[in-house]
């Protein structure tokens, strides 16, 4: 049997834009540039991948929102956001199921 990139644990490792409508395309793609912008660190995790953001470029109900778009078109991601204490680094975790730390990888290289 080929393999067409799904598996038996959910939705293909491929990115659906078309489950983002057109009239949120611009606002979605606002977004995403600026997450990337922000990003001042990255880690390797076992499952995916964890970018340092700084809040002072992006503010978290713009992270949020950012992640509702995201959990549209690749499902197949799981997102937390870790607040350290006392305005301590604020760390953004995409991870998931095989495939997902090359995937995400290959989004935040650079």
């Amino acid at each position: 049997m080929a393999n067409d990139g799904c598996s038996t644990s959910g939705s293909p490792l491929a990115c659906d834009l078309s489950a983002i409508s057109a009239s949120d395309r611009p606002r979605y793609n606002e977004l995403r540039r600026a997450v990337a912008a922000s990003v001042i660190g990255k880690r390797e995790l076992p499952d995916g991948l964890a970018i340092q953001v700084d809040i002072g470029q992006i503010a978290l109900p713009q992270i949020a929102e950012w992640i509702s778009f995201e959990r549209k078109c690749c499902p197949f991601f799981e997102f937390r956001i870790d607040l350290a204490p006392e305005s301590g680094p604020v760390w953004l975790s995409l991870t998931g199921r095989a495939g997902v730390k090359e995937f995400i990888s290959e989004a935040f290289a650079g």
